[in-house]
């Protein structure tokens, strides 16, 4: 994880404000570096100035990786935001994957522009992973950027109304408007050569041109920034159950999957505690993210500690209709304000079910409690890491994933049951793992089966590949935003390349059978694919678990009594 700034400019460009600074190194505590170029343009009078600033959180490699990353052969410069896990289908190694690709990027001396474009658009192409990048080429100067395939990390673009200027940052300078994501669509591209005259003075050439994710994408079947959609539908007679083949292959995915994103984490240079303690999961107690603790024990180093962070809010319309509840049923037992909350009471039960299935891990529950007031305090920062999103439900799920990735809270290692006055710990971990995507890939949200009644397989085939083919558009650039804040890497082990293109690929009977409504175990037809395989692993009750949003299981949604009755688009104000 990285931060990562850059300004092309006609005329010089002052040093950043101290207030984007000090929160692009927030995302990178370990290194802030800066580098600069000077183009001249062929009329010999106009120059282009671009500045490059990064900040390295170090994850990978044997070293701290300093950036911008500069090759020494062509002036070329590299900012680089992410994870390469994979380059042409291969596993990276123990290597820092960012000086490995500005080396790919940069081993090429071509003689045509058109040559040198293919050659960098090729190495892009190839990368699995997670990412933002600037990448300015000095050879044929151009500045190429943009955010993989899923948009799993933040960029942001600003152009100058004046047109002497364009910036792009992972998080906005709040003291400057007009700042947009970077769409996840395609590799973009910039020719700072080309410029547009004016009767005084000359103007950046803004037109950038796009490039797919994919060189030749064809078909009504075809997710474009992945490949290619199952669109089959179902036999008369089919069967999704604990013998399906696609069960096996989802384990055998996702455990590939996970490999990547929690093998070989570094020590935290800072160790909070003396649990040896590196990953950390998001942990409402859901199918998805207990199906990933149960797998990440498996793989894990039994030496190092796995902390499942569990948030709960002070919700003062909750505490209202809690009270009002318990006047005309006074018999119901009083109950903490946190522990009533429904992730917190699925965590727990989740807690004690992994510990009881691998007693011999050292499991931390961390039950992390924010007060209203606290929530309150903090509102400022987190509308401005959100930016530019800007609705209610925004930040609602903004201040869940905020405090959570903070990780402080009130730690339970024995007992799953609440006690009085448990140790309070920050979680040392600097990468957090995400159950995001699987409800997208194997039909878990409640459209999903509305689809299905609607129209039957061919509407919920629909459905399904609609909600893949706009996963980049979603809000994982505001995600990223808000969790690196803490210096914390955010990985999505259901959103590997290799698992999505398994997943689009399965016929869709394969992954969810809302047919057959009631299985004989009672798992429910929504993601059955995952359920089954939770209970193969040993999750009884995560596999018939429901469905639940981060922000009611946590009770951010509506905090202020203002934003009762208004919807979730509502824009903040």
């Amino acid at each position: 994880m990285c931060g990562i700034h850059g300004v092309i400019s006609t005329v010089p460009i002052p040093n950043i404000s101290s207030e984007l600074r000090n929160a692009l190194s927030n995302r990178g505590p370990d290194h802030s570096g800066q580098t600069s170029r000077e183009l001249h343009l062929p009329n010999g009078d106009s120059i282009i100035h671009l500045n490059f600033t990064s900040t390295v959180l170090a994850l990978r490699g044997d070293h701290v990786a300093k950036q911008p990353l500069e090759s020494s052969a062509t002036g070329s410069v590299l900012c680089w935001n992410g994870e390469a896990w994979r380059i042409d289908g291969q596993p990276i190694g123990s290597e820092n994957d960012g000086e490995l690709i500005l080396a790919k990027l940069d081993a090429t001396d071509s003689s045509s522009s058109e040559s040198r474009e293919s050659h960098i658009l090729n190495i892009i192409r190839s990368i699995d992973g997670p990412f933002a990048f600037l990448f300015y080429d000095a050879q044929f100067k151009r500045l190429y950027f943009g955010r993989d395939r899923l948009g799993r990390r933040s960029l942001l673009i600003n152009q100058a109304e004046d047109g002497n200027s364009i910036s792009f940052s992972s998080i906005a300078d709040i003291s400057a408007a007009g700042w947009k994501e970077v769409e996840a669509d395609g590799v973009y591209a910039l020719n700072l050569e080309s410029r547009i005259a004016t009767s005084h003075d000359f103007k950046l050439d803004t037109r950038i041109a796009r490039y797919e994710w994919l060189s030749s994408p064809r078909g009504d079947n075809m997710v474009p920034s992945i490949g290619s959609f199952n669109m089959a539908l179902p036999p008369q007679e089919h069967k999704l159950d604990f013998g399906s083949v696609s069960v096996e292959m989802l384990r055998y995915w996702l455990c590939e999957s996970l490999k990547l994103r929690v093998l070989n984490i570094p020590e935290p240079p800072s160790p909070l505690s003396d649990a040896d303690v590196r990953l950390a999961i998001l942990f409402s107690g859901g199918l998805d993210c207990t199906v990933l603790a149960r797998l990440a024990h498996d793989l894990v180093p039994s030496s190092q500690g796995i902390d499942l962070i569990n948030v709960a809010f002070e919700n003062p319309r909750q505490v209202a209709v809690d009270k009002t509840v318990r006047r005309t049923q006074p018999y119901l037992p009083v109950t903490d304000v946190y522990e009533a909350c429904p992730d917190r009471i699925t965590g727990r039960k989740a807690f004690a079910e992994l510990r009881s299935i691998c007693p011999d891990r050292h499991w931390r529950f961390i039950a992390v409690n924010v007060p209203y007031e606290e929530a309150l305090s903090h509102k400022s920062r987190v509308v401005s890491l959100m930016y530019p999103h800007n609705t209610e439900m925004d930040l609602s799920i903004a201040f869940a994933l905020y405090f959570a990735a903070r990780g402080i809270g009130n730690s339970y290692t024995h007992s799953c049951e609440w006690e009085p006055d448990p140790p309070s710990i920050t979680s040392p971990a600097r990468v957090l793992l995400s159950g995001l995507g699987a409800d997208e890939l194997f039909g878990g949200y409640s459209r999903h089966e509305a689809a299905f009644k609607n129209g039957g397989y061919a509407r919920l085939v629909e459905e399904l590949m609609l909600d893949i083919s706009r996963i980049g558009q979603r809000n994982l650039g505001r995600d990223d935003r808000i969790m690196a804040h803490w210096g914390k890497e955010v990985r999505f082990p259901y959103l590997d390349e290799e698992l999505v293109r398994f997943a689009i690929s399965s016929p869709i009977w394969e992954k969810c059978d809302f047919q057959h409504q009631f299985h004989p175990a009672v798992i429910d037809p929504a993601k059955r694919i995952l359920r089954l395989l939770a209970d193969e692993l040993g999750l009884k009750a995560i596999a018939r678990e429901k469905k639940r949003a981060i922000q009611f299981g946590s009770r951010t949604a509506k905090m202020e009594s203002r934003t009762s009755r208004v919807r979730g688009t509502t824009t903040i104000t």
